[in-house]
């Protein structure tokens, strides 16, 4: 799971403009950004389900070997149709909260008000859109021989697991996100840090059917309950289990906020607005 989208709706103020003009500019930056960071965005996916140490040089070899080169994108084009609606609704969101809680007074909103409107921001796009993130998760980790598309995909989660396999590790995220919010008023670094354990718990939640075949496995690695599962983590793997793919995780975050703010910018100026 990735929650560093929270920074690219962080301390933006734009001029009068209307909600489209949001949805336009988020939507096109979420798209380019996320294309421009899915191989390391696949990288993370990939170590967050592993439960023995792995670096990101070996996975990277692993992935390459296993699907070539443009396997790193695999999952891309479900991401981006997730991505772009998700991001428009994001920005649109959290600018209309903004205005909702400044009222008419010209004031800077205070860290609560910041928060309250970034938590909303992201649990309102993820709710309708945190189905496509499962969908991406799982496809980034199916082998060349076990893809079998996206439309067939759907089909197997409804028939095997049912609709709740599409909001597997929603509390986690949902839980970690709003966290995240408040975690990013000191420190978007700090953000990451005390909250990426959950996105790691969503991610494999996400990705139950990785271990179907051993059930020992599979009752060890997907414990349902939050706390208990962070507890088998740390116990079984260490306190660094609760952090794979940390680092490409750090390594996607920088470019992928740049690009939002730049693209997103850009676009919005196209529109006939500025930032200020």
């Amino acid at each position: 799971m990735d929650v560093t989208t929270t920074l690219e709706i962080k301390n933006t103020s734009m001029k009068s403009s209307s909600w489209w003009n949001h949805l336009i500019g988020g939507g096109v930056a979420g798209a380019i950004s996320r294309t421009c960071t899915a191989p390391v965005d696949r990288i993370k996916i990939y170590l967050q389900i592993q439960t023995q140490k792995t670096g990101v040089i070996e996975t990277v070899r692993h992935l390459v070997k296993e699907g070539g080169v443009l396997s790193m994108w695999r999952g891309n084009g479900i991401n981006v149709l997730k991505v772009t609606p998700e991001s428009a609704i994001k920005f649109t969101v959290y600018d209309e909260s903004k205005r909702f809680l400044r009222g008419h007074e010209p004031r800077s909103l205070t860290v609560g008000e910041r928060f309250l409107s970034g938590a909303l921001a992201g649990n309102v796009s993820q709710m309708f859109f945190y189905p496509m993130d499962v969908l991406k998760t799982r496809l980034a980790l199916v082998t060349k021989e076990e893809y079998m598309g996206v439309k067939n995909m759907i089909r197997d989660m409804l028939v095997k697991e049912g609709i709740k396999s599409f909001y597997r590790g929603y509390n986690a995220f949902a839980v970690g996100i709003t966290l995240y919010c408040g975690c990013c008023t000191l420190s978007s670094s700090v953000g990451q840090l005390a909250t990426y354990p959950l996105a790691m718990l969503s991610t494999r939640h996400m990705a139950t059917v990785i271990h179907k075949g051993d059930e020992v496995l599979k009752k060890r690695f997907f414990e349902k309950n939050m706390l208990r599962l962070l507890w088998q983590i740390s116990r079984n793997e260490g306190v660094s289990g609760l952090y794979r793919g940390l680092i490409p995780n750090f390594m996607k975050s920088i470019p992928a906020v740049g690009i939002t703010y730049i693209v997103y910018e850009y676009t919005i100026n196209l529109l006939g607005y500025s930032m200020t």
